[in-house]
């Protein structure tokens, strides 16, 4: 019987990798997506890229800022293929502005995302590794949430959050052989980037030894061998991809 994957904000950028990758290792798999319209642009690509692999995969619609939805959202992927094997808490988003500037708005909109989400996820599928004995959870942070970023503070104190829960997560689940661990992309090019100024860009891969931005292939790589057998004694851990970026 296949393993089941379950990845949050999988319909583009690293999920979209991330979730392509595992079934490239043979996982069936979730794709999760916020809305029909992400499920139309990105979610079906990538369930089709995934079919082709020669797994299972389906789409299932959710906003990890619901609490009921991420509960629904479990059920159905356990009623649909079984089991959950690996959730990878990828869904985040961004509201960047400086403190003076940012308004509540943009707080909470992005702790209920980034934070809020990682928590609702790991609620409720917490109990289905724990009948199971058995499953990994991988938590998408950010080197932001390690060391600050101006203009970051919501998106920075979220990630930050992310890892105490990850920490928290690996000490509680551990007797019941379930891994929880985390990985820190540093800038990676993905739509969130894209936006970035050119010249900013290029200021930014000045500071970082291997000069240039990571590709999400290399975080989905990652998070591929902390799913995987060679990493089963590996729990409560923040693998840091950032090509060596100082902060």
């Amino acid at each position: 019987m296949s393993k089941v994957a379950l990845i949050t904000g999988a319909s583009q950028g690293i999920g979209a990798c991330i979730a392509r990758r595992l079934a490239a290792e043979g996982f069936d798999i979730a794709v999760n997506c916020r809305s029909q319209a992400e499920v139309d642009n990105g979610g079906l690509e990538v369930r089709d890229a995934c079919r082709a692999a020669g797994v299972e995969a389906e789409c299932f619609i959710a906003s990890v800022s619901d609490f009921s939805a991420c509960e629904e959202l479990v059920k159905a992927v356990k009623d649909r293929f079984g089991s959950i094997d690996v959730l990878v808490n990828n869904a985040g988003i961004t509201k960047d502005g400086l403190i003076a500037r940012m308004t509540e708005e943009q707080f909470d909109l992005v702790a209920s995302v980034n934070y809020k989400g990682v928590f609702n996820m790991i609620r409720h599928v917490t109990p289905v590794m724990m009948k199971q004995r058995s499953g990994r959870i991988v938590n998408v942070t950010s080197v932001a949430g390690l060391y600050g970023n101006p203009g970051q503070l919501n998106y920075s104190a979220s990630k930050a959050g992310v890892v105490g829960m990850t920490l928290t997560a690996a000490k509680e689940l551990g007797p019941r052989n379930i891994t929880v661990n985390a990985v820190a992309p540093g800038f990676i090019e993905t739509p969130m980037t894209a936006v970035l100024d050119d010249k900013y860009k290029e200021d930014i891969k000045a500071q970082i030894p291997l000069r240039r931005f990571g590709q999400p292939e290399e975080i989905a790589g990652a998070v591929a061998f902390l799913t995987g057998e060679d990493s089963r004694y590996i729990t409560g851990q923040v693998l840091v991809i950032d090509g060596g970026m100082p902060m």
